[in-house]
């Protein structure tokens, strides 16, 4: 099963999903590639696999990736092998996009897909943006407030919403969603 995770930039899904993975024994993460540079608490092969923009392009043109999109002014895609070989070992969470989502959800037949889209306003977006650790630059703080209201127009491709205002009980409510996802998957 692959457990999508989306959202604003901001909304939370990188940390939900390192809680959801050290709660749940059998979720784990598989990383994507990524043209940017790594950033502080960055893992190369664990949280993405860097690799330049050629040999992304290369990627796309060799029919390697299930989908990608370029956020930022950098590449992110998801590895068809890694996709496939860690799929047949347990529950997969990661965290895409909204046009990723909708074309993992169009793409796999042979994984169930659970779509999960985190919501937050835009002010606490703001605020999240502004007290991160990597703060964004001003540029890429507009860029992504600007996404906003394009991600939230796509939430009907989800299969759960939910207001990600309390870390423990968003975590709470995702452990539940996973849990009986998977009891109707077998």
């Amino acid at each position: 099963m692959l457990v999508i995770l989306s959202g604003v930039a901001g909304a939370g899904k990188d940390t939900i999903k390192k809680e959801i993975i050290s709660r749940m024994e059998n979720v784990k993460s598989i990383p994507s590639f990524t043209t940017r540079a790594p950033r502080k608490g960055d893992i190369p092969g664990q949280t993405y696999i860097f690799i330049s923009k050629e040999e992304f392009e290369e990627k796309i043109k060799n029919d390697e990736i299930y989908e990608y999109d370029i956020h930022h002014n950098h590449y992110y895609g998801t590895s068809k092998k890694i996709l496939n070989e860690a799929s047949q070992n347990g529950i997969i969470i990661k965290d895409i996009d909204v046009n990723g989502t909708e074309i993992l959800k169009n793409t796999l037949k042979n994984i169930k897909v659970v779509t999960i889209f985190l919501r937050v306003s835009k002010e606490e977006l703001r605020r999240r943006l502004e007290n991160r650790e990597d703060k964004p630059s001003e540029e890429e703080m507009i860029l992504r407030l600007n996404r906003f209201d394009y991600e939230e127009s796509k939430i009907s491709l989800y299969d759960y919403v939910i207001k990600n205002d309390d870390l423990e009980k968003t975590v709470s409510i995702i452990q539940k969603i996973i849990e009986e996802e998977q009891r109707t998957d077998d």
